[in-house]
């Protein structure tokens, strides 16, 4: 085996580059292993999580803590998924720097800051902030690097890496399974160069991939795209099934801005096409899509943005430079950084003109090109034709910063996936549940005022129901929702025994999923997940019987609340 394909950490301690490589002394070599029968190199672990995103961290950060052994495969060589490879700053709700997200979550925001005090050139009053916020953008209370996100959930699962609980591979996905009945035996695990192949055996596995690709491969029952409003019966359904119809998923960007300097990069392929596409959805879009206006997620009326990379406030209009900016030079000492630094994660590097979902790995490919096409089109559009307030075009200073996202082309290492594979669930979270207009419509005016309230909650959580447009002509669905819990339902497949979501493949609907696909939301699922497989396990109970017995349960629930997880959201 290539030793490059096995964990390579960065920088655990925060001292070094986080770009250069540390070969993991549990290498596959230094390991005792039996070989499977066609030859192929055979692990056996208590846990086997497919997907290194934040779902899967807080599923292996469980499961250790709780004295069980993990192997957790990540597809890149970055772990931390949307908030790190996919470069997305975490999107949280208001209360999230006192309650309504696992204390362990709150841990990871806590060494964030930490990390900066501790390594960065920070001015007094921005080391003095006990919310320190890097960038100070406008999205999150914590823009961070996603260099710093990788080096901080190394520093949190780095004592089960040293001790040998946990195995990270890096750059490597999900091949085949071994099925017996209703049990998944194991999962060959494949090196995306295709030259390793491992069989993991393990009791429990987990699907924390960005796609759910476990769930075709181990044949667990699945839903896709969007339900009818007959299905349903959600106030914001579709009146028709759509299975391939999905949320448009995005290649982000890192730029910052040099005054005074000429980088314009190359004519990117296919700019003439993406500079006049005008995206056919229904309702209509504001117009061009490379435009600094959009239609309103809320209304759909054509809605102005403003841009100046400089910071400068834009009268009026939110200044999308200062949205996702991940590091604000005003909050380091004087010259350290010679700019502000951004992430470009906008309505105008949506990509809804294709899909991810159940296709073939070459139109896959094929697809996130495409993509990587529009953002590219869209930097070169900042830099050469965006309209300036002093009536001038284009701001040929900015910069691509590849090395923030651990690239050479610029783009993220991996698109933002913000719709999934779904379990069919024992129990499937309905807009009726969580969203505020049909809560009062089905509960009452006073009741509708809190959403359903699960007796099998296992965490909480809450973000506006929020869908971009899709692939099949649908502009924002967006609207409000109430503080939510998670009910353990949603993580238990209808017939498959040992397998478990821990990312945007729970029991939603493509509505509901609008609330349950970000950041903390991830993290409690993950959590979640491995809380029960340990608890599980240590009772010698089956996890189903967890929901299914109302002693299991109680007790199940008092557990992971000593764990640090909230069941009842107290806003």
């Amino acid at each position: 085996m290539k030793r490059r394909n096995f964990l390579q950490l960065a920088a655990l301690t925060g001292l070094g580059s986080l770009n250069l490589p540390i070969v993991s002394a549990g290498s596959l070599e230094s390991q005792t292993r039996a070989k499977a029968h066609d030859g192929s190199d055979e692990i056996k672990t208590d846990v086997c999580i497919i997907g290194g995103g934040l779902g899967g961290c807080a599923t292996a950060l469980a499961v250790c803590r709780n004295g069980l052994r993990a192997i957790m495969t990540e597809e890149t060589d970055w772990i931390g998924g949307q908030i790190s490879q996919q470069g997305v700053p975490p999107d949280e709700h208001q209360w999230i720097e006192t309650h309504g997200a696992p204390s362990s979550y709150r841990d990871y925001r806590t060494r964030v800051r930490d990390f900066y005090r501790r390594n960065y050139p920070l001015t007094p009053e921005a080391k003095n902030k006990v919310n320190l916020n890097p960038g100070n953008g406008s999205v999150s209370r914590i823009c961070h690097e996603p260099h710093v996100s990788v080096a901080v959930l190394y520093e949190m699962l780095l004592p089960y890496l040293s001790n040998g609980q946990l195995q990270i591979f890096l750059g490597f996905k999900a091949n085949t399974a071994l099925i017996q009945g209703d049990d998944v035996k194991s999962v060959a695990i494949r090196s995306v160069d295709e030259d390793t192949t491992i069989n993991v055996l393990a009791k429990n596995f987990v699907d924390a991939t960005e796609c759910g690709d476990l769930l075709p491969i181990t044949k667990t029952e699945y839903v896709t795209g969007t339900e009818s409003k007959k299905e349903t019966n959600e106030l914001h359904a579709s009146e028709t099934k759509r299975p391939q119809n999905h949320q448009a998923f995005t290649v982000c960007f890192a730029m910052d801005y040099q005054e005074g300097i000429d980088n314009t990069i190359d004519k990117p392929t296919d700019y003439d096409r993406w500079k006049n596409y005008v995206p056919k959805l229904n309702p209509a879009w504001s117009g061009k899509l490379l435009d600094l206006s959009y239609s309103n997620p809320r209304d759909l009326k054509p809605k102005r943005l403003g841009f100046d990379p400089r910071g400068i406030d834009t009268p009026g209009m939110l200044n999308l430079f200062n949205y996702r900016r991940l590091i604000h030079k005003d909050n380091f000492t004087p010259g350290f950084y010679d700019g502000d630094i951004t992430i470009v994660n906008w309505p105008q590097n949506d990509y809804m003109m294709g899909n991810l979902i159940d296709v073939s790995e070459a139109e896959f490919k094929k697809t996130v090109e495409d993509a990587k096409n529009l953002s590219r089109s869209l930097f070169y559009w900042l830099q050469t034709e965006a309209p300036r307030a002093d009536g001038g075009m284009g701001w040929k200073g900015l910069r691509l910063r590849g090395d923030v996202m651990g690239t050479v082309d610029g783009m993220a290492k991996y698109p933002y996936i913000r719709e999934s594979r779904r379990i069919k669930a024992q129990f499937t979270v309905l807009e009726e549940h969580v969203g505020a207009e049909n809560r009062k419509l089905v509960a009452g005016e006073k009741e509708g005022k809190k959403a359903f309230q699960f007796f099998d909650s296992v965490g909480v959580g809450y973000y506006h129901i929020d869908l971009h447009p899709s692939n099949q002509g649908d502009n924002y669905i967006d609207f409000g929702s109430l503080p939510f819990q998670i009910p353990l339902g949603a993580l238990l497949p209808q017939r498959v025994n040992n397998l478990f979501p821990a990312n945007k493949n729970i029991g939603t609907t493509h509505i509901t999923n609008g609330c349950y696909r970000l950041h903390p939301v991830e993290w409690s699922i993950g959590e979640a997940v491995g809380l029960l497989i340990a608890y599980s396990t240590k009772n010698k109970v089956h996890p189903k019987q967890v929901r299914s017995n109302k002693n299991n349960l109680s007790a199940f629930q008092s557990f992971i609340q000593q764990q640090g997880i909230e069941v009842v959201f107290s806003s």
